[in-house]
């Protein structure tokens, strides 16, 4: 029998969606961001969440 072929197995699967409302301004920050960095938006927005994510746990 073949291997299964397709996307590779993750230890953090990411079965979860949501949607959010950027301005005109957010978009061009994050299309910036993206282009300079060269990391997809999901990865911008799941870094600027952790980072958000120790700020509130020193408080």
């Amino acid at each position: 029998m073949a291997p299964r072929t397709g996307r590779p197995h993750s230890d953090n699967p990411k079965i979860l969606s949501t949607r959010i409302r950027l301005s005109e301004a957010d978009i061009e920050k994050l299309d910036y961001s993206c282009k300079a960095l060269g990391i997809t938006k999901a990865e911008i927005i799941r870094q600027g969440i952790e980072k958000m994510y120790k700020v509130a746990l020193k408080k």
